[in-house]
């Protein structure tokens, strides 16, 4: 059996470690979770693992990005199977603080972002959610204070989000997006998979093909809009309620009307039952 990593739950036991870590001028790679682990974590922990000496993942199921309707409470939290999947990739320190750390009493602080956080993507359904994206990462950043924070594609708003904010507050901190990983049918993983019956499963990699079609008609050269209009309809013809399906510019998540406006992110989000499901790609 691997050996537990070290875990802090207090910052005083927290600043400890991590001066451990950092002797010798080891440095430190951080990768922040909600927990409830999959093999897209995993793969920023590998990744991770190539880029520094030391890895650092947190687990903190964050109350400030979920509005009252959302799924906070019924979020999946899995600690012990969490903690033998970062011992089997060897991990060097898990933190693991409780809300009455991360938010303690009188705690009256937020961050505020504009640019990628209001681009009329995410932000138009979850008005609440950058801001309290922005400030657990914030303070995840401050806490740990790593070398590099590696963060997947597949919420690639929120990289944009987070890589503009690290930036702009010169935290310090080099911002690395990762591809997102993926199921064989090209279904993205997600912690909320689990909640899709078999039949919405079965439907659920329609979200990723349209991307690829949508994709490959932008990059043969037919009218971007025509493009986008039709993965728009593939996704709704197969039971989506359908948010949104957009071609934005890849740094600025600006819109764009044609191909030659800059480097392409298709982006969508999409409910199926009561499971919302967001993926992305490069065109």
């Amino acid at each position: 059996m691997p050996r537990n990593p070290a875990v802090a739950r207090t910052l005083p036991s927290l600043r400890r470690a991590l001066d451990q870590l950092r002797a010798r001028g080891r440095t430190v790679a951080l990768v922040p979770t909600m927990g409830a682990l999959h093999e897209g974590h995993l793969t920023l922990v590998r990744r991770a693992r190539k880029r520094c000496d030391r890895v650092v993942v947190s687990v903190f199921v964050n109350p400030t990005q979920f509005a009252p309707h959302e799924d906070f409470s019924t979020y999946p939290r899995t600690w012990q199977a969490d903690l033998a999947k970062l011992a089997a990739e060897k991990v060097d320190l898990v933190w693991n603080p409780g809300v009455g750390i991360m938010y303690p009493d009188g705690f009256a602080t937020r961050i505020s972002c504009e640019g990628p956080a209001v681009a009329d993507l995410e932000d138009r359904f979850r008005p609440h959610f950058f801001g309290g994206v922005a400030t657990v990462v914030g303070k995840l950043f401050i806490q740990c204070r790593p070398d590099v924070a590696l963060f997947g594609e597949k919420d690639y708003q929120q990289l944009r989000v987070v890589t503009q904010m690290a930036r702009d507050l010169d935290l310090g901190v080099k911002v690395t997006g990762v591809a997102t990983v993926r199921e064989r049918d090209g279904l993205a993983m997600s912690s909320r998979n689990v909640y899709l019956s078999p039949e919405q499963r079965a439907a659920a990699p329609t979200l990723h093909r349209a991307l690829k079609d949508c994709a490959a008609d932008i990059r043969a050269g037919r009218d971007l809009k025509t493009a986008v209009a039709k993965g728009a309809a593939t996704i709704r013809e197969a039971g989506f309620a359908l948010d949104y399906f957009e071609a934005r510019h890849a740094e600025t998540l600006a819109p764009v009307n044609a191909r030659d406006d800059g480097p392409i992110r298709l982006l969508v989000a999409a409910k199926i039952g009561t499971t919302r499901l967001i993926d992305n790609l490069g065109v």
